[in-house]
């Protein structure tokens, strides 16, 4: 249960004034919150934060005004010039001055009678906006604030920028925004009182007050006491959060398991190669962690084609020598096809019964998988988040592993413990995560890291270039193709948009399709599943050459004879995303080539992101790197996907704070457990602001 104290905060933004359906589902689109399919709080909108500010104290007067600076003004109003009548090309002018000259107010498409009313001959206004000199004559197009100089009071000095999105307006974001302060309740303090003295944190509301209506432009950045204060809240409420999980995984004390090695032996000589050194470390970790009575919570961090999946093979075949079954849950149904056509005949030659479920298998064949594993014939499952739906019943599900742990959250880990008794769980990214990540995200879990590419694998060489020559590079990939090479083509979208001059997925295949006829396959997010594995099955078989793609192929996609790989609008992408892509090729035992095309003209940012992948192979290098460059939300996938992305803290800023509340949260465990205390109270208030629910009801549940 949420106290009550709360509920200002929960209640739905169309609460408040002026927030109907439409704007809320606008509002909506930027809130930093994972909505996760609910609608947006009145807690949403006040940590929708100002991503910068309008300094409006330059009042320099109209003459000493600077070209292209934001000032503001104090005008009389002198006359209006509305346009011709019926000639909308000529806009509407206002002329007004100040004792140091005259300026023109230019309105484009405006309502004259509203301007009028707004601005009276003979009125002294406040007028702020962008400066611009024309002919040596002074203007401001559209003014951003118009006032009465007796309400200058109201006009805002220094103005917070937010977000936008399109049909949203400013000040009604930020009405509704001023209108959430207004509902903040008096909360007790969660932070201990030392902290808060030693780091001159503000408190909570005062902090949410001080980055919302900001004094100074200083105020609003996030090296401010201000933003430090909330991003230590956000921290310490996942600290605690992790901790707890943790905990509740411990106390839910794992079943030791007697390894015999006799699968995993037959495992071994089915495998065709040889495991790397640090595919042994790995998993001589986990079965020593399966043979423990601890349960396993295990993270496998290992770049595009380390094998990972060789290592969970392992682990699985731990799992059957003891009698129980293994699941693995991968994020799409493509990833989950090919992880059970990799594992599933190396599988068969160690005598193990291997099944997949999605939500795909219908019917006879659906119902023969359920019965299957509920009876333990079927020791080795893989699928999608299918696996754990109410109706799927395992025998004894003893090993859970995850692919691709940043789509699934503390929520599934939760759901995955329901269906055994407390298996051990092993969760696996190809995704290279910073250190300080791992500790934000994954702290609560052991991690092995796989370190080399398996033996025989080929370097990637990577190249930039202009999109002015697609033409010559179009040649080049029909030479590779005529020589039996395969190559992927990679678009960002699907279909073209308005809003961006991206060319769409579709428009290349036909292009393409046009050059090399029916060698040129396409794959993207929006075809029905079945399409989507039988343009795979075709390139992969050969069939297909020259695969067009969307980034759905980003994750996991297996064709070892694919050699090169054309990233288009490369500097559209994140980094840790390009390196996923380029992780495509360089599979099997040829040389693979990874050709980055480019918009130009380039930004700081997109220029530094493709020296580094020029430069380096290294994951985890590109992983920091991207770390730097674009904060954490992006390093690992979309925010709303799901990701430990945080709504306040920036880890390029605030990581000296999420050492403090790392410690401060073990701290307070050791002492109040189950934070029955009063400061420990006030920390499940916390817990619920920052959407850690689960977190207090493990709590609750003992």
């Amino acid at each position: 249960m949420r106290p009550t104290i709360l509920d200002p905060l929960f209640a739905p933004i169309t609460s408040l004034s002026g927030v109907g359906e439409k704007v809320a589902g606008l509002i909506e689109r930027v809130v930093p919150a994972d909505l996760g399919g609910r609608h947006a709080r009145v807690a949403d909108l006040l940590f929708t934060l100002p991503h910068s500010v309008i300094d409006r104290r330059l009042r320099p007067g109209i003459a000493l005004s600077p070209e292209g600076a934001i000032v503001t003004l104090d005008l009389r109003i002198d006359r209006h010039q509305p346009p011709p009548r019926g000639n909308h090309s000529v806009p509407y002018r206002v002329f007004a001055h100040d004792d140091t000259g005259e300026i023109s107010l230019t309105f484009f498409r405006a309502q004259g009678q509203w301007l009028e009313r707004q601005m009276p001959v003979g009125e002294q206004m406040v007028v702020s906006g962008r400066m611009e000199w024309f002919n040596g004559r002074p203007n401001m197009v559209h003014p951003d604030h118009i006032a009465k100089a007796e309400d200058a009071a109201s006009l805002p000095l220094i103005e917070p920028v937010y977000p936008g999105t399109a049909g949203l307006s400013s000040k009604v974001l930020k009405r509704a925004i001023d209108q959430a302060l207004g509902r903040i309740p008096a909360l007790p303090e969660w932070l201990d009182g030392d902290a808060l003295r030693t780091h001159a944190l503000p408190a909570f509301s005062a902090a949410l007050s001080a980055l919302h209506h900001p004094d100074e432009p200083s105020e609003a950045a996030p090296e401010s006491n201000a933003w430090k204060r909330l991003a230590y809240d956000e921290l310490f409420a996942g600290q605690i959060a992790l901790a707890l999980v943790r905990g509740s995984t411990r106390r839910d004390s794992g079943r030791r398991m007697a390894l015999t090695g006799e699968i995993a032996a037959r495992i071994r000589t089915a495998l065709p190669f040889q495991l790397t050194r640090s595919q042994e470390q790995a998993v001589a970790e986990i079965d020593s962690d399966l043979r423990s009575d601890n349960r396993m919570l295990r993270l496998l961090q290992g770049d595009v084609g380390s094998g990972k999946t060789a290592v969970a093979l392992m682990a699985m075949a731990g799992a059957a020598e003891a009698g129980r079954q293994s699941a693995l849950m991968a994020p799409t149904e493509i990833l989950a096809r090919q992880h059970f056509a990799t594992i599933g005949p190396l599988a068969q030659k160690a005598g193990l019964r291997t099944a997949i479920l999605t939500g795909r298998e219908k019917g006879r064949d659906r119902a023969e998988t359920l019965a299957g594993l509920a009876s333990g014939e079927i020791q080795l499952i893989v699928g999608t988040h299918a696996l754990f739906q109410e109706q799927v019943e395992f025998h004894d599900l003893g090993l859970a592993i995850v692919d691709e742990q940043h789509r699934f959250g503390v929520h599934q880990r939760l759901a995955m413990n329901a269906k055994g008794e407390q298996p051990d769980m092993l969760v696996m990214t190809a995704t290279p995560i910073p250190r300080t990540l791992v500790l934000t995200a994954f702290g609560d879990m052991e991690v092995s890291r796989l370190t080399e590419k398996p033996a025989g694998r080929q370097p990637i060489r990577t190249v930039s270039m202009p999109d002015d020559r697609i033409g010559e590079l179009v040649g080049r990939i029909g030479d590779a193709m005529a020589d039996g090479q395969k190559a992927y083509w990679i678009c960002p979208l699907v279909e073209e948009s308005e809003e961006l001059d991206l060319t769409a997925a579709q428009k290349r295949f036909e292009s393409l399709q046009k050059v090399f006829g029916d060698a040129v396959g396409l794959v993207h997010g929006k075809m029905h599943g079945r399409d989507k594995d039988e343009a795979m099955r075709r390139f992969k078989e050969g069939e297909t050459r020259l695969l067009v793609a969307t980034t759905v192929i980003e994750v996991g996609v297996d064709v070892p004879d694919a050699t090169i790989i054309v990233i288009e609008h490369a500097e559209r992408f994140g980094l840790a995303q390009l390196h996923q892509l380029r992780g495509r090729v360089g599979r099997g035992s040829k040389p693979s080539s990874c050709v980055l095309v480019f918009k130009g003209p380039l930004g700081e940012t997109a220029k530094r992101r493709l020296t580094i992948m020029r430069e380096t192979e290294d994951g985890f290098l590109i992983a920091e790197e991207d770390l730097k460059l674009r904060g954490e939300g992006e390093v690992l996938g979309t925010r709303q996907s799901g990701t430990p992305g945080f709504q306040i803290a920036r880890l390029d800023v605030h990581q000296d704070v999420l050492a403090i509340a790392r410690d401060d949260a073990r701290l307070l465990l050791s002492r109040d457990p189950e934070l029955q205390s009063p400061r420990g109270q006030s920390v499940r208030l916390l817990l619920h602001l920052f959407g850690r629910e689960e977190a207090v009801r493990l709590l609750d549940a003992g």
